[in-house]
């Protein structure tokens, strides 16, 4: 897999962004907070760059479908946050 490079991705700073805080969030609340379409690409592309983000599988209480929770751990080290920046 090519990841993009979060210094120059929008879509992956938007999304870094969103799970910064290290608050669990949906794949659906991921999409419609950061505007991206490909969750599971987004959070591989943000591991490649360095960040750990955890992942786990519940059950919507509401509709006894599957849920994919997603929760930064570590963030993208700083010196890759800003890799070609001046």
């Amino acid at each position: 897999m090519h990841a993009a490079r979060l210094s120059r991705s929008p879509r992956l700073k938007r999304v870094h962004e969103m799970l910064r805080d290290g608050t669990e969030r949906s794949t659906l609340e991921i999409i419609t907070g950061a505007r991206v379409c490909a969750v599971n690409a987004c959070i591989a592309e943000l591991r490649a760059n360095g960040a750990e983000i955890a992942c786990r599988q519940v059950r919507d209480p509401a509709t006894g479908g599957r849920l994919w929770l997603y929760r930064m751990v570590r963030s993208v080290p700083p010196s890759v946050q800003g890799e070609g920046m001046s």
